[in-house]
């Protein structure tokens, strides 16, 4: 069950580096709703219950509600700067939403069936992800707060692309937008380390040079 994430928010009039460092001297994240049409409007939220929802991965993905001075703005975060070495959120950057416009997301994959797939319970592969998250364009009703990935069928050896994926009604990948040449991968199962199929043991074996005949 998706979570509900309800911001309250202060509208600040002054913008900057200075005045973005007291924000955040004070407690507080600076912060940016645009979009829709609307003039951007810079805000202020409390960093305390921001660190305590970004602990959630759908806070991510999700719509949110942004409440300033009594009005109420649907938006999905679409950036948020951190410290590099410290638990401080430095800005964020929300969009609003719109019921007719589609919107971009990165969306978390999450993958299933690993255990139980081929390529691992019979032949002991090992699973490896080549992207955990995915870019995809729909409409704000249609948002999914992640994706599945189901590699449960995979043999050893065997992948599973962008094009595998099932994708929640109205939702595209941006990447297969480009052509058939960005059908990435998404998860293969290869060999565990150190072990050798028999055809390329073989292979090997008729490319090994014979010893020399002492006789010759």
């Amino acid at each position: 069950m998706s979570l509900t994430f309800k911001l309250s928010a202060t509208h600040r009039e002054t913008t900057g580096t200075a005045d973005a460092r007291r924000i955040r001297h004070a407690g507080k994240v600076p912060a940016i709703v645009y979009g829709a049409g609307k003039a951007p409007m810079n805000i202020t939220l409390e960093h305390h219950l921001i660190l305590a929802n970004i602990e959630h991965e759908s806070f991510f993905t999700q719509i949110l509600d942004v409440t300033c001075d009594g009005q109420s703005e649907k938006v999905v975060l679409k950036d948020l700067q951190r410290h590099p070495s410290k638990a401080i959120i430095l800005h964020m950057d929300f969009q609003r939403i719109s019921d007719t416009t589609k919107i971009r997301m990165h969306i978390p994959l999450h993958f299933i069936g690993e255990d139980i797939a081929p390529g691992v319970k019979k032949s002991g592969g090992i699973i490896a992800h080549s992207a955990n998250h995915v870019d995809i364009l729909c409409l704000a009703k249609d948002l999914p707060e992640f994706i599945e990935a189901d590699v449960s069928a995979l043999e050893l050896g065997e992948a599973l692309h962008l094009t595998d994926l099932k994708l929640p009604e109205g939702v595209e990948l941006l990447a297969l937008q480009q052509g058939d040449d960005h059908d990435l991968t998404v998860a293969i199962i290869n060999k565990p380390r150190g072990v050798v199929d028999e055809d390329d043991a073989s292979e090997a074996e008729a490319t090994e040079p014979s010893e020399p005949n002492p006789s010759e």
